[in-house]
């Protein structure tokens, strides 16, 4: 039987942060598609299948920078969890900021759970691969 891949939607203006997502996720166990969007209304527009992305697939889990340019990572939040097919999709905030009033607001508007970005690559992609670890292969989801 076949493994079915995992689709993953990295919202993320910071090219490194970008590079070193897709290198930690190489090397996971758990096969996936990575889609990257670089701004909130990239995501947005890919999560709604809008414009040149209407093919995009519903991701099974959205990594989501809070400090995006155009619509910030919130206001994506917000627009996930109050859509009712999107709403059930995990979404782990990924991001630098230590803020407690980011770390509040996020979890109010029904972030899965927040994450800081650590500074140093070894940590970064230990991070990355366990986020995917635990959303894809110990969590049950639902199917639809």
């Amino acid at each position: 039987m076949k493994a079915k891949l995992i689709d993953i939607l990295l919202v993320e203006d910071n090219p490194g942060d970008v590079d070193l997502t897709r290198e930690a996720l190489e090397e996971s166990k758990i096969k996936n598609n990575l889609y990257v969007a670089i701004d909130g209304q990239q995501a947005l527009d890919f999560l709604y299948k809008k414009g040149k992305y209407s093919d995009s697939p519903k991701p099974d889990l959205i990594l989501l920078d809070l400090n995006l340019p155009n619509i910030d990572g919130r206001t994506v939040l917000e627009n996930i969890k109050e859509h009712k097919d999107l709403r059930r999709i995990p979404v782990v905030i990924l991001t630098s900021s230590k803020a407690e009033e980011d770390i509040i607001k996020a979890y109010n508007l029904h972030a899965n759970c927040y994450v800081q970005k650590p500074l140093d690559y070894n940590s970064f992609t230990e991070m990355v691969k366990n986020i995917e670890l635990f959303w894809m292969g110990i969590v049950v989801l639902p199917t639809k």
